[in-house]
């Protein structure tokens, strides 16, 4: 009797230090289950492409990434590919040359377009691709090219010069403006009475395609591209992850997403669905910027 009221007593205070614990992140499935990070880490190691979906601000996200990415490697090593939304494809060739060794730090620096996170948030990986010699790839569209859809439709790309059109995908791009994230894009401009212009989601649209382009450019069979981005890029299986799916619906992709909430203990049902796997990060997490 006594051992038993000792275990009751043992097992409530185990729970109420349990309440207390501060978990920095935790992972629910597609179905919003429970995971864990191992569940993630197989899943990637069986999938020819991996989309981490991230916040760009979050420090988590950015730890996670590097994580993974060093976790596949250790699997995979040279069958592994890198590639990112915040680097633009008018800058693979100096991207190249500093992976290579012919550029050094500081011209790479302050020639190539980085985000002003760049130095906290995506220089571990580009490091981490340097010393292990991972291909790492640009993929996102030139953003004087977003800004001219932004500006003129996708009509506005036709005029370009042929060396120019080398960063784009094939033209005519395909477009599906019933996408659910293009047209929560279009909602989410303001007012529903004012005129709000067709061409912001194409906008998005040509960054999806020129990212899903670069990135199937730069696969091969027997290898495994982790490709990091906002998490929009990739949610629902829409953005990047449809236009690869135009063309290539035979291969493996997986997808992560990342949101935001104020309780970690379920899944909210407005944050379901987004990708095979949700990373749920405290509302309350610093920023990175």
């Amino acid at each position: 009797m006594k051992k038993t009221i000792l275990f009751a007593i043992a097992i409530f205070l185990l729970g109420t230090a349990m309440n207390y614990d501060k978990p920095a992140y935790k992972f629910f499935d597609l179905k919003g289950k429970d995971a864990e990070y191992k569940d993630v880490l197989k899943k990637a190691l069986e999938a020819d492409i991996i989309f981490f979906g991230e916040l760009h601000n979050s420090p988590i996200c950015h730890w996670l990434e590097l994580e993974l990415t060093k976790d596949l490697y250790a699997e995979k090593e040279e069958s592994l590919v890198m590639g990112a939304e915040m680097f633009e494809t008018d800058n693979q060739l100096i991207l190249n040359e500093y992976l290579s060794g012919k550029v050094k730090e500081k011209n790479f620096e302050a020639e190539v377009k980085l985000w002003d996170n760049y130095k906290t948030d995506y220089k571990p990986l580009v490091i981490f691709a340097l010393k292990n010699k991972i291909p790492f790839v640009a993929t996102n569209v030139p953003r004087r090219y977003a800004s001219l859809v932004n500006k003129s439709g996708f009509e506005g790309l036709d005029s370009l010069s042929t060396e120019a059109k080398a960063y784009l995908p094939p033209l005519p791009v395909t477009y599906d403006p019933e996408l659910k994230g293009y047209k929560e894009m279009m909602g989410m401009m303001g007012d529903t009475s004012m005129h709000v212009s067709p061409n912001i989601p194409k906008a998005q649209a040509i960054k999806d395609a020129t990212m899903a382009y670069f990135i199937l450019k730069n696969w091969k069979e027997g290898k495994v591209f982790i490709h990091y981005n906002g998490t929009y890029h990739s949610d629902n299986f829409e953005g990047i992850v449809w236009y690869i799916k135009q063309s290539r619906p035979d291969l493996q992709i997986m997808t992560i997403s990342s949101i935001e909430q104020d309780d970690l203990e379920t899944l909210a049902e407005e944050n379901a669905n987004l990708a095979d796997f949700t990373l749920c990060i405290p509302s309350s997490m610093s920023k990175t910027y």
